[in-house]
Order: structure tokens, then sequence, then C-alpha cells
């Protein structure tokens, strides 16, 4: 049992059912006082949307729920599910509106019920064959929520929660919780001072400052040199487009909900958006100028500030925004270079996340739901295509893929790739999207090699995914000691007194005309505290000058983070840090 929660699909299973007896531990212990809404399982654990008639559920009252729900799991009550009619479900939730609500919605034949014990919940399922094989469980978070997500409803109360089959998976997941806690990008961000929020600008928009800047200009730097060597073009786009614009891409429809509202000009009919994506004004680039067969592949990239409307509950510092930068690319190309461009990207993301210290690489293909094709754009044909194509190029460069249906992007499949941290957690990041739809919804085309007119391909690749989202999984990965040739201040130079200022002075030029981020700390302060000040910062080396290293003319270097001092030439110094 304990293997198979190594599995994602039984570990969502197992919240799911998790949620069913929490839901029935709350009507237990508050029958008739509250209403149950709905309860899902999430990436990590579970929760259930609850309407307390009376009174409020808080930290007081965890603990009566965690041993409640262990004594409902105890009994080890089998998961029944069974079939009735909308009529007999709404005479079963005569007195729970909210389920009504949701029963009212469904057709008659898809109506289904999960009994566990006395317990009986509306619910598709599936769920765990019996309770028992739940051992242990956390109420972790008390929230509020809107009833369906809309903010005209009532306010409900979100309790979530985690469950395993062992006790000492629930102490390790503790434990990595409070691990995590530590290493919060948004508490390190501050340490570290990269960036802030304000109220005045707006919730969701991060602003970058000085120290934070120019990390993201070296990791920017790093990669625009990269995709140089391999044959990028770089371009700029606006941060706003014309409605009809997004209307012939598709994401106004897909984004529209999502998307801030419209922005109106003066002119009648004249109607902008917020840029949620890139690709469609880089469709409009390639056509700007006739193409032909020896034009291909173009290789358009851009770092492209794109906007989103989230909603107030799932920002999450810089992981989750209403602006980010997405390292993005889309090459177009003929159908024939489909296999080798995938590879080139494959390739430069392998090197990219090498390069960032994340070893651990998979790769998820995520496919169309053919029973719901209609989310998607473009022909079933056209997408069995090209999602062979993608799992072919994924075998022969030796990836380990796990298929993901219903989680393809609406106008292609994708090949995402997931790094694990330090901790063990897993990050989705780089994507390759191969896409057939676009092209085609943008009239795009190139004269082939018989002077006839045909479309190409579009390939849409961005290695880390968001700026934003690499900087916070970068400093909780290293827990803000950033490698040194990321780091935005490189060494910091402490002087023991003002009689070695000129010397310290000379090595600060030195270090600066080699091209070492370095600062020069001569405040009137003790040693002690500038010491403290460089560590609280995470710099990777101190340079600490006194007397005796002005009159060998050496270095008392410190690494950041340490106790230990090492003596050594400047010219040994540069090494250390540029190699």
């Amino acid at each position: 049992m304990l293997d198979m929660f190594d599995d994602e699909e039984y570990k969502s299973l197992f919240w799911h059912s998790s949620a069913h007896i929490l839901a029935a531990s709350l009507k237990k212990l508050y029958g008739e006082d509250i209403l149950l809404g709905t309860g899902p399982a999430i990436k990590n654990g579970f929760y259930y949307d609850v309407y307390f008639k009376k009174g409020k559920f808080d930290n007081k009252n965890i603990e009566d729920v965690e041993r409640e729900f262990i004594k409902l799991c105890n009994q080890n009550d089998e998961f029944i599910k069974r079939y009735i009619s909308k009529s007999e479900a709404m005479e079963l939730f005569k007195d729970n509106p909210l389920k009504q609500e949701i029963i009212k919605d469904l057709n008659d034949e898809d109506i289904s019920i999960y009994q566990t014990g006395c317990f009986i919940d509306l619910c598709k399922g599936p769920h765990l064959p019996r309770s028992g094989v739940i051992k242990a469980v956390k109420i972790l978070n008390i929230s509020g929520a809107f009833w369906r997500g809309d903010e005209h409803n009532q306010q409900m109360t979100r309790i979530y929660g985690i469950s395993f089959p062992d006790k000492r998976m629930l102490e390790d997941y503790l434990n990595l919780l409070e691990e995590s806690k530590k290493r919060d990008h948004v508490k390190l961000s501050q340490q570290l001072q990269f960036f802030c929020f304000s109220q005045n600008v707006g919730l969701g928009l991060p602003l970058w400052l000085p120290r934070g800047t120019v990390f993201r200009n070296i990791l920017e730097g790093f990669l625009r040199e990269e995709q140089l060597k391999r044959g990028y073009k770089h371009v700029m786009t606006p941060h706003i487009g014309n409605i009809n614009l997004y209307k012939t891409s598709g994401h106004y429809d897909k984004y529209g909900e999502d998307a801030f509202k419209v922005i109106k000009t003066p002119n009648e009919g004249e109607e902008y958006m917020l840029k949620p994506m890139n690709c469609p004004h880089h469709c409009e680039i390639y056509r700007s100028s006739p193409r032909s067969y020896r034009d291909l592949p173009l290789r358009l990239a851009e770092f492209g500030t794109v906007y989103r409307y989230e909603k107030h509950g799932e920002l999450n510092g810089i992981l989750r925004s209403r602006s980010f930068t997405q390292d993005d690319a889309h090459i177009f190309c003929r159908k024939e270079d489909v296999e080798s461009e995938i590879s080139n990207i494959i390739d430069l993301i392998k090197y990219v996340f090498n390069k960032l210290g994340f070893e651990k690489l998979k790769a998820r293909l995520s496919l169309h739901e053919a029973s719901d094709f209609n989310r998607y754009i473009g022909s079933q044909e056209d997408w069995l295509i090209a999602e062979k194509a993608l799992e072919e190029v994924a075998s022969k460069n030796d990836l380990t893929i796990e298929k993901a249906y219903g989680e393809a992007a609406f106008y292609g499949p994708k090949l995402d790739f997931i790094v694990s941290d330090v901790l063990g957690r897993s990050w989705q990041l780089g994507t390759i999207q191969l896409d057939y739809q676009l092209p085609a919804r943008f009239d795009l085309v190139y004269t082939n090699d018989k002077n006839a007119k045909e479309r190409p391909v579009m390939i849409h690749r961005a290695p880390l995914g968001s700026i934003e989202r690499i900087t916070a999984i970068l400093l909780e990965h290293t827990e803000g000691r950033l490698p040194v040739w990321l780091a935005p201040e490189q060494v910091r130079i402490l002087i023991v007194a003002n009689d070695v200022l000129e010397y310290a002075s000379s090595v600060f030029n030195i270090l600066r005309g080699k091209g070492v981020r370095v600062e020069f700390d001569d405040r009137n302060e003790k040693l002690g505290r500038k010491i403290l000040d460089a560590n609280n910062l995470k710099i990777p080396y101190m340079v600490i000058i006194g007397q005796k290293e002005q009159q060998e003319n050496l270095l008392c270097v410190r690494q950041g983070g340490q106790q230990n001092n090492e003596i050594m030439n400047i010219e040994d110094f540069i090494t250390l840090v540029l190699k």
C-alpha cells in the first residue's frame, strides 16, 4: 500500500477519499449547524468547503476533527457507490441547498453518490475500497472561499488537510513543510532585497529591486547568449494588442475570464487587451514578410511580459503572479524539420537545467482528452499527428515520459519538463508545444522548393517557463545561496580599520575591472556587524582586509555562511570567483 502512494493517480484517489472522511467528521461533530459544499483532492492533500450556520471553525477545533477523522478511518468502512435519479438526489439532499444547486446542473443519468458508514455524499468518484487504509491526517490550514468560486455567492470555510497510509509519512511531510517555510521565496526575497509588492501598484504585480534586477539580467543574459549560439533571433513586442489579434489566435476565448478587462479607446469599436501570450504577436512578425523554405526554420525569441488576472486567493509571491516574463520563443519550420528542432530544444533545456543545478529531470507528455475534444481547436487528425511526433522525438532523446491526458494546451500537445528541488518537491518548468493550429488561424505560409505555398509548423518553447517562477524555485532550492555566477553581488570587501582603505580600494578596482560583481562596505561599523549583514544577503564571498593583508599584499577570504577564512593572492581569488 505504501508503494502505491508513489503513484499520482492513487495519491489523488487517496486524498479524494480523505476529503469524504473529513466531511463525515465535520457532519458528526456539527450536525445541522453546517452545510457541506464540495471537497476535491489537490496537489498536496485535499480540502472541503463548509458553510457554518452558527459560529466559526478555527484552530481550536482542529484536534477534535482530527480525532474524529481517525476514529472513522479505524471503522474501516467500505466506500459504496450507487446511482440515483435527479428527483431522488434532490430529496436525499433536501436540507442542503448547496448540494441541490449542484444537482440541478447535472444530467439525470450522471448522478452518483458514495456512502461510507452512515455518511452519504454526492460524488462521481472513484474512491478507495475502504477507509481503513488511511492511518494519519493533519488539518493544515483554514481559509475563506466563495461558493463555487463566485464572489457574489456566500463565503465558505475552506478546511485544508493531508493524509497518509503511514504515520511516519505524515511526520516526514510536516518536517518538509517546516523546512519549506524557512525557504519561502517571499521571505527570502525580502531578506535578499530581490523584489517587493505594493498595494498602490496592485496585487500580484512584482516590483524588481536593484539586486533582483541584476540577478534576472544575468539569467536572461545567459539564456540570450545560448539562444544566439543556437540560431535564434530576438524580437520585442508590445504589452498590449488589438482584441481581434487574440480572437484570431483563440486566446480571447481561452483566457477571457482570466484576462484583465478589455481596454477601450475613444475610437468607436477599438478595443485592446493586455497581452496574455506572446505567440500571436510572433505570428504577426512571421507574416510581416514573404517567407521561403530557405528562411526556415525561423526561430523568434523574446523575454515577453504577459498578464493574467489570477484570483486573489491564488496569488503566491512570484510563483503565481499577475504579470510574469516568459523566456519565450516560437519556431516556424517545415514538417520535415520538426524532429530535429524539438531535439535541439530538448538539448537546450537539458543544458539550462544542468547549469542551474537541477540534475533530476522528468518529462510529461500532455495530450488531448478525446472524450472532450471541444476544448481544443483544429482537427483530431492534426492532433494525433502532433502527439505522435512529440512522443517519437522524446523517445529518441532518451526521455522517460509519463502521459497526462487532458493536460494539453488548447492548440496543441505539450512536452513539459519537471525538476526536483533539494527537498524532493517537483516543479513543472520548461515546455515544448507542437502547434498545427495557429499557423492555419493566422494563414501563415511559405514558398516551398517547388514554388508552391505551404503551411509551416509552429513550435512554442520556454526552457524555464517564466523568469519569475524560476527565480522563486531557485531561491527555495538554494535557500537564497545562489550559485556564484548568478549572485547579484559575488564579493563584498570589508575593512578592519580605515588605515587599509587605500589597499582595499585598489583590490576593489582590480576585481571590478575583471568583471567581478563586487561591493565595498566602508561603513563606520564593527567588523562583526559587517559580516552579519553580508551573511544576511547571502553573498558568496567576503574579502576581509586588515593590516596583515595590506602588508603581505594578500586577501583574507571567507565563504558566505562559513566561519573559516583562507589567505590567498588576488589572482587565485579572481579565478575562484569567475570559474
